[in-house]
């Protein structure tokens, strides 16, 4: 027992020794430090081809008259001629959408002439008339089946649309194309990086971070109310789908 106590005392002593006598200063103990990790940036796309897959339509009819109740009569009538048809050939009403409905009356020109002693227009009888209404509406046209474009373009210039304009070719859902982008895009990136990191004499480590962008290129085509398109054909032709990506990468 008290050997073990007497050994304690000279290791405390030791401690105590060591810690007041030896140069401490003058002990070389290193540094420890964190370095950041060396990067590179590189970009990367890859696109693809893709057939149009919706056709979007617009029909309209505009109607001129001496009463409010004329022009919005007729053209409401044949709006509704319009839908119909339209449904029937097979568009469903979640794709048929009103556009614009306007009704205003004109502002008449002058067509008298001016009293040199009052210096005011006067109108004789035989000129006066009442300014005309002016009643519009138009309805927008979704066509999922784009082979029926050229159909749907001369059924509505069968109408009594006298405005149509279409078919204006878009895509509509591109996830399974961006997905398979989007991969080729960074593989396109990797391989820039590879070479860059060969050639300076270093390794591709992995992937530090990924930013990613990327869009379609819509075609617009236009067709003008009273055009036999029972002998023009239209192509929906394609788009091309892109994505584009920036990638940072560990360099070793």
């Amino acid at each position: 027992m008290l050997k073990s106590i007497t050994s304690q005392a000279v290791f405390i002593i030791l401690v105590l020794a060591a810690v007041f006598v030896l140069p401490w200063r003058l002990v070389n103990w290193g540094k420890l430090e964190l370095q950041n990790a060396s990067t590179i940036t590189l970009s990367g796309e890859a696109k693809e081809d893709v057939r149009s897959q919706i056709a979007r339509f617009s029909a309209g009819v505009t109607a001129v008259g001496d009463t409010k109740e004329a022009v919005t009569d007729e053209v409401n009538r044949k709006v509704a001629d319009i839908i119909s048809k339209v449904k029937e050939f097979g568009i469903p009403e979640a794709d048929i959408q009103t556009q614009n409905i306007s009704v205003y009356k004109q502002s008449l020109q002058p067509t008298g002439y001016e009293n040199p002693q009052t210096e005011i227009l006067t109108y004789p009888p035989q000129t006066r008339q009442q300014a005309p209404w002016t009643a519009n509406n138009s309805i927008g046209i979704i066509l999922r089946d784009v082979d029926k474009a050229s159909a749907l373009a001369d059924l509505l210039n069968q109408t009594g649309a006298n405005q149509v304009s279409g078919p204006s070719f878009s895509l509509d859902d591109t996830s399974a194309s961006e997905a398979k982008l989007l991969e080729e895009a960074i593989k396109d990136a990797r391989a820039k990086a590879e070479r860059v990191a060969e050639a300076s004499g270093r390794k591709l480590g992995k992937i530090i971070t990924v930013t990613e962008g990327g869009q379609s290129v819509p075609i617009y085509r236009s067709l003008e109310a009273g055009v036999d398109v029972s002998k023009t054909p239209v192509e929906p032709g394609s788009q091309t789908v892109f994505k584009t990506v920036t990638v940072v990468f560990e360099l070793r």
